[in-house]
């Protein structure tokens, strides 16, 4: 038993350590997120304030606690009224002008303020506090609409401007442009600000301590738009003149277009025309070239024509000197043959009269007598014979018979020579040693 009691009381301290102390701690620190401020009132009636992102200390019965929104607040404004301005004479002559616009409040920094905040702001519904803030820059910002002429509320920025640094008593929520600024960075951008929206700065100072009343403070104001008559109609003017002046640039830039275009098809008409040019020229160069290797082609057939003509003409020429060669060769062998044949005719004559002897020689002077008769006849019918003789040894009657004898015998000869030719086997007149026929015709003795 004792055991378990020691177990149990175990299990106690155990079960008190991880719920109960977590329980007790939670009671006392509170959680206090991001964007939240929380006030926590003691007994003594002392106020501390917590802001977010963190915890708050307080304790059950003990204190009381409270959480506001420390986020920026916009609201949007449509405000429509007229503006302060006066013609030459000074009589007032009043624009209406609507302004569509949109103002982002916050809580203040200091304690007070944030007391102030949640006793007289955040107490009231969220309708009731937005129609609260809208009443009270509505107001304010008609108010400075009739403070401004026209053209001082159109040289505010009436565009969608950047947003602008926080004014003090931002902390603890997002600053759109930094956080966080010096006093004297403040003080710059407030003074840059006040140059260039008098509008804001005007509705800035009027709804001020309002705002501050309610624990409030100013940040920015953002005019989205400015609307009147008059500026509709500077708007309508200034659109037609930008459309006139981009019509004109428009007009410009199309010459410009077509000048250059036409420049560019000037140039691309110069490059076709030089290319047609470069074209012929090259055509002409071609032409020349095809024409002078025509001409040199025929040169060169002309030249292998005459070198064909020439080579035909070499072994014309050959073939002639050949063929008179072997003419020459022929006829050298047939008179070669001939010359041989009637020296061996010649020599058989002799050989058949050195056989024979005179005997032979007178056989077939009478054999061949019948044929050689008219001739001799002829012979010695032609012939003149004139004889002289003045030799003491025998008379002209004798000389005169001797050379009769003579002629007949050389006749004689010719014949048998002759025949002898023709039979191929008679002797010829210089181996037969016989004088030549009429020789001695016309002999004189002195």
């Amino acid at each position: 038993m004792g055991m378990l009691s020691g177990g149990a009381m175990i299990a106690i301290v155990v079960g008190f350590v991880v719920v109960v102390i977590p329980m007790i701690v939670a009671g006392f620190l509170r959680n206090v997120e991001a964007g939240t401020i929380r006030l926590v009132s003691w007994l003594h009636g002392g106020t501390v304030t917590y802001r977010g992102p963190g915890k708050s200390k307080e304790i059950p019965l003990l204190t009381t606690g409270t959480t506001i929104s420390s986020k920026v607040i916009n609201i949007d404004l449509d405000i429509t009224d007229q503006t302060a301005d006066v013609d030459e004479n000074g009589t007032p002559r009043p624009i209406k002008v609507r302004v569509l616009a949109s103002a982002i409040v916050s809580v203040g920094d200091t304690d007070a303020l944030i007391k102030t905040a949640a006793n007289r702001f955040f107490s009231k519904s969220d309708s009731d506090q937005l129609s609260t803030l809208t009443d009270l820059l509505s107001s304010s910002g008609r108010r400075a609409m009739n403070l401004l002429t026209h053209d001082q509320l159109f040289s505010a920025k009436t565009a969608p401007a950047p947003a602008r640094a926080l004014l003090p008593g931002t902390s603890g929520q997002t600053l759109p442009v930094k956080a966080a600024p010096t006093a004297l960075a403040e003080a710059e951008d407030r003074s840059i600000e006040d140059e260039d929206d008098p509008l804001a700065v005007i509705i800035r100072k009027a709804c001020s301590r309002e705002l501050t009343d309610l624990g409030l403070i100013f940040n920015s104001l953002n005019i989205k738009v400015v609307q009147s008559e008059v500026a509709e109609a500077r708007r309508r003017q200034s659109a037609a003149e930008a459309q006139a002046n981009a019509d004109i640039v428009s007009a410009n830039q199309s010459r410009r277009a077509k000048e250059a275009q036409l420049e560019a098809e000037r140039a691309i008409s110069d490059k076709q025309r030089e290319l047609e040019q470069t074209k012929a020229s090259n055509a002409a160069l071609v032409a020349q070239a095809e024409a002078k290797r025509q001409e040199a082609a025929g040169l060169q057939r002309a030249a292998e024509l005459d070198a064909t003509q020439i080579a035909q003409a070499k072994a014309d020429a050959a073939k002639v000197r050949l063929e008179a060669e072997a003419a020459a060769d022929a006829e050298a062998i047939r008179i070669r043959k001939i010359a041989e044949a009637t020296a061996e005719s010649i020599q058989k004559v002799n050989q058949a009269i050195q056989a024979g002897g005179e005997s032979y020689f007178r056989y077939r002077q009478i054999e061949l007598l019948p044929q050689i008769a008219p001739v001799i006849a002829d012979a010695l019918g032609e012939a003149k014979l004139i004889t002289i003789s003045n030799s003491g040894e025998h008379g002209a009657p004798e000389t005169t018979t001797n050379n009769i004898t003579n002629v007949i015998q050389t006749v004689l000869a010719a014949q048998l020579v002759g025949r002898g030719l023709l039979d191929g086997n008679g002797p010829s007149a210089g181996d037969a040693k016989l004088p030549s026929p009429l020789a001695s015709s016309s002999a004189v003795k002195r």
